[in-house]
């Protein structure tokens, strides 16, 4: 192994296991040993089975709360960097906490920056990620982050339902700028719901931005929560005229009631990522894997090469 090129190890935590399994696959090589122990109060302590020194170590796992699972990925890339790793590469399918990146109001604090600066204080050397909430919370990491985009999955996927009259919407105004990018690589319409919440979760209010008579309609968002926004957003495009809607979404958090709201709205098809393990299935519910977009971009990284090609938007 040459020195421009170290022997790269890979490693999963417990709550990405399936997903870094698809992604070790894809890359060529197999999962390397983690044996995590117990307390008997839930403290837990991983431990690297085999020796990681100099080598390029990628650590697989995406923080989404309970907050066990990013003190999981914290302990890992402590203990690689403990272990004399050479480079450390946190792989977070899912970055949680980004909801949190500004102080929309007095006394709160911004987590998407504290948890950016715990995990390069924990020892990542870079980080690799998909669909930030915002794009901005690169901005809030001191080492290279390479953002990769769902739509390198989302779109061959979309051209081959051949829709007719398809436009794209953004669920809020916030996901404007990504519903533009789908709509120009789609070549078709955009339209916006306007929203007002009541509070985090609880929507009071929903307007339509444009038309949608006789439109298959495609919502794009990064994540989909409780599933409020999208289903609110689908019944008021259908009682508007439109055809069909789907919806595209890279994280599928689906927390509290999300499935009986999807169970119960006039969504045609929820379309997500693997980038968070779901427990339940649901007949509108298609997942695509994002392990080959995740395995290809470690490959260049490991190899020093450009990942510019994974980037369609």
């Amino acid at each position: 192994m040459s020195d421009s090129t170290p022997q790269s190890k890979i490693f999963a935590c417990k709550q990405s296991q399936h997903l870094a399994e698809q992604i070790a696959k894809a890359y060529g090589q197999p999962l390397g040993k983690v044996i995590t122990s117990t307390y008997s109060d839930g403290e837990f302590q991983p431990s690297f089975e085999e020796s990681v020194r100099g080598s390029r170590v990628f650590i697989i796992g995406s923080t989404h709360p309970n907050s066990d699972h990013l003190m999981e990925m914290l302990l890992m890339l402590d203990a690689a960097k403990r272990a004399s790793a050479r480079h450390i590469t946190a792989v977070l399918p899912y970055f949680g906490w980004a909801r949190q990146d500004r102080k929309d109001k007095p006394r709160v604090p911004i987590a998407a920056k504290l948890v950016a600066k715990m995990l390069e204080t924990a020892g990542a050397t870079r980080i690799i990620t998909m669909d930030l909430h915002a794009d901005q919370i690169q901005g809030f990491f001191e080492k290279p982050v390479d953002h990769l985009f769902a739509s390198t999955i989302f779109l061959p996927y979309l051209k081959n339902l051949n829709l007719d009259n398809l436009t794209i919407a953004s669920p809020d105004m916030g996901g404007s700028k990504r519903a533009y990018a789908y709509s120009k690589a789609l070549n078709s319409d955009v339209v916006i719901c306007y929203k007002q919440r009541e509070k985090a979760n609880i929507i009071s209010h929903m307007e339509l931005i444009g038309d949608v008579q006789g439109k298959n309609v495609v919502l794009v968002d990064d994540m989909v929560d409780t599933a409020g926004t999208l289903t609110k957003a689908a019944d008021l495009m259908m009682e508007r005229g439109a055809l069909s809607v789907r919806a595209i979404c890279t994280h599928p958090i689906l927390s509290g009631n999300a499935f009986e709201k999807l169970e119960n709205s006039k969504l045609e098809e929820l379309i997500v990522t693997d980038s968070i393990p779901q427990a339940k299935t649901h007949p509108k519910l298609r997942v695509l894997t994002c392990a080959n977009l995740f395995a290809d971009v470690m490959l260049h990284v490991n190899e020093n090469k450009s990942i510019s090609s994974k980037f369609l938007m």
